[in-house]
């Protein structure tokens, strides 16, 4: 049976995988009700060596705010800026996200103030690292990371809205948050603010070979039910899963642009050479 469960039961300690390929796939769709994409992913490995080593394979998706000009900057800012400050940042993977994102939201925040056209844009980011099968993870505002594992799907990150504030205080439900008024209010955004607030996992946790990673926008969470990203990510291929995802959200006429990643551990003794290829940059369907 699909279901949700609570990060807190995925532990750091679980028997994971000593040697992994981790291949990653991101595609994102302006949508049917949507004259420009605001919406931004990327997935980046560095090309081999100790850096490739230290740092492993990182996925990133964010969803812009601030009007047509501005939503496409600070998203395209922060996916690219949080790619490049975590490769080149000589710290520890969490940290290195962290640092990553407070770069984003200083070049944005500090744009924004320079630029009218762009004043109060920011964008929601959320990345996941996988080192040597490990997995970190950074996040601001209301896209989503999962874990898919075994058949059941979990929620890895919490929402910066209004609405998971009102969950939170019990006003609502979670039944009731997606479809209530407040549902795309978000209370942290990276480049609004001249500091900002990085939520990450107390402790990262290891993976085990099967695993799926599943980032997305709220384009796609607001049009599928978790159950269905958990069945849907389990095709063979990271970019079928992507695909497959962003089809039923624009089948469904979903009103947001659509963004979505997948990363798929798998086992590297059980792979013998057949070429996975590792990365795939964002485009359009």
């Amino acid at each position: 049976m699909f279901g949700t469960q609570k990060r807190s039961k995925i532990r750091s300690t679980d028997a994971g995988i000593s040697a992994c390929v981790v291949e990653a796939s991101v595609l994102s769709e302006t949508g049917p009700h949507r004259q420009s994409n605001e919406d931004c992913g990327r997935v980046v490995q560095p090309s081999g060596g100790d850096q490739a080593a230290r740092k492993g394979v990182l996925a990133i998706v964010a969803d812009g705010m601030g009007g047509h000009e501005g939503g496409e900057v600070a998203s395209e800012m922060a996916t690219r800026i949080v790619g490049d400050t975590y490769i080149s940042s000589r710290h520890k993977p969490e940290d290195a996200l962290v640092e990553a994102f407070q770069a984003a939201n200083r070049e944005i925040f500090d744009l924004s103030r320079r630029h009218t056209q762009l004043a109060g844009m920011g964008t929601t980011c959320t990345a996941v690292a996988v080192v040597d099968g490990v997995a970190y993870s950074a996040h601001v505002g209301d896209s989503r990371a999962y874990l898919v594992r075994n058949g059941q799907i979990y929620r890895m990150t919490e929402d910066h809205s209004a609405t998971m504030q009102m969950v939170k205080q019990g006003l609502i439900t979670l039944a009731e948050a997606r479809t209530h008024e407040n549902r795309n209010v978000i209370l942290r955004a990276v480049g609004t603010h001249e500091e900002i607030e990085v939520a990450t996992w107390d402790v990262p946790f290891t993976l085990r070979p099967g695993d799926r990673l599943v980032l997305c926008s709220d384009g796609l969470h607001d049009v599928l039910e978790d159950s269905e990203i958990c069945r849907l990510a389990a095709a063979v291929r990271a970019e079928a899963a992507c695909r497959q995802m962003l089809t039923l959200a624009v089948d469904r006429k979903c009103t947001d642009n659509v963004t979505v990643a997948v990363i798929v551990v798998h086992d590297a003794a059980q792979i013998n050479g057949a070429g996975l290829k590792a990365t795939r940059e964002a485009s359009s369907l």
